[in-house]
């Protein structure tokens, strides 16, 4: 498929909009008078698919989530693609369809799948690179083992949120100014982490190669890893993070499924060193998807401090999903692997504030005025992305969140 599908939704042939018929991505979103239900995105409306005739068992969207549908297997993602074009691009079908239609200027979204479990990796070389200068220098920036193995560490499932949801900043231990005994503190450098999520669809039980795990992959999210990295600083040796990573971890609310973003595919880049065979690729596993971070500060206007591209990515999904089974670990339906903050070759796309600041010691400007070498409290920080091509776009929606105050001690926690 290539250029602009149309449908008879009007908003939905917009060269600008998100959401055009090649797109469709999943959701849930509810209205002050529908509970919240499963749905896609086009144009600037909402398709019901707990009402619409879509052909397929209505038991699948009987739940406020997409896991019941994803783990129906691949063959009943391809008919609910194929029956949701048909009825959004024939005429013939508006009648019917039309009453079934939401705005989503009226709508509220929510966490679009339940989260099995969560697994965020390292798989930025550039980021990786910056971030192992800063603290090891650049001769030793890159673990030994980094160029052959997928890095990465089992995180929380109970900390990933839908986009619009506010972040307290968190408290933890951090070292204290006598480099002995720890402080107990908010985080003074709390930053974002720009990723994308793979979400996997159909479960495992043994290892799986590069392309079955590939094809059990079900779409696609922008993914913000909040981290403070003065409780990491402290705490992440010798186990890795742990606290520093558990405050939360944002994602957009429409997943983009994979046959949207086949168009876009890109091969991963040259390997530095051979990979072993059971992480070689078919073929390309990467997406071109352009992205872009903008903060604003509470009350005021926003500027973008980061662009950059899933395609810098060393390590595709499908690399990472193959190598997590490649113990025997069960993959299971709604499992949520993040990429790992993605940074480009140039400053301009390094895909947190550690990079782009080196460290806190050199601060951003904003549009607005002042600067940022971390976030302050009432910043909102939004990631978007969309796959390009001439006269459409694939996008995600926003992935937004505002940093709130961190809460008060209970009495028992203070000196």
């Amino acid at each position: 498929m290539s250029g602009l599908v149309r449908s008879w939704v009007e908003s939905a042939n917009s060269p600008t909009t998100d959401f055009p018929l090649n797109n469709l991505p999943c959701g849930v979103f509810s209205t002050p008078d529908l509970t919240p239900r499963c749905g896609v995105a086009i144009g600037a409306m909402i398709l019901d698919l707990g009402a619409v005739d879509h052909g397929l068992d209505q038991s699948l969207f009987a739940a406020p989530a997409w896991n019941a549908v994803m783990a129906a297997g691949p063959q009943v993602w391809a008919a609910l693609r194929a029956r949701l074009m048909a009825l959004l691009s024939d005429p013939a079908h508006q009648a019917a369809v039309t009453p079934h239609l939401v705005a989503q200027a009226g709508a509220r979204l929510h966490l679009p799948f339940v989260v099995a479990e969560f697994t965020d990796f390292y798989a930025s070389k550039h980021h990786a690179t910056n971030v192992g200068t800063l603290f090891r220098g650049a001769q030793n920036a890159l673990p030994h083992n980094w160029l052959s193995i997928p890095i990465g560490y089992n995180g929380r499932a109970s900390s990933v949120v839908v986009s619009g949801t506010d972040v307290l900043r968190p408290w933890g231990q951090m070292k204290g100014p006598d480099h002995d005994m720890p402080a107990f503190l908010p985080s003074r450098r709390f930053d974002f982490e720009l990723e994308m999520g793979a979400i996997v669809g159909m479960p495992s039980t043994g290892m799986v190669s590069v392309q079955q795990a590939d094809d059990m992959i079900f779409g696609y999210v922008l993914l913000n890893d909040w981290s403070a990295r003065d409780i990491q600083a402290w705490e992440y040796q010798p186990l890795g993070p742990f606290q520093a990573k558990a405050t939360a971890t944002t994602i957009s609310p429409w997943i983009v499924t994979k046959p949207a973003l086949e168009p876009f595919r890109t091969q991963t880049p040259p390997r530095d060193r051979p990979l072993l065979p059971y992480l070689r690729e078919p073929g390309p596993m990467l997406y071109d998807i352009v992205l872009e971070v903008a903060l604003a500060p509470e009350g005021a206007g926003e500027t973008v401090i980061a662009r950059s591209n899933y395609a810098h990515m060393y390590y595709s999904a499908a690399q990472q999903l193959c190598h997590h089974t490649s113990s025997g670990c069960a993959m299971r339906t709604g499992d949520l692997l993040g990429s790992g903050t993605i940074s480009g070759p140039t400053k301009g796309s390094r895909g947190a504030l550690l990079e782009l600041t080196s460290g806190g010691k050199e601060p951003i400007p904003l549009a607005t005025g002042g600067t940022r070498s971390f976030l302050q409290d009432g910043d909102t920080l939004t990631l978007r992305g969309a796959a390009i091509d001439a006269g459409y776009r694939i996008g995600f929606g926003a992935c937004t969140g505002t940093i709130r105050p961190a809460v008060d001690l209970p009495d028992w926690a203070k000196d």
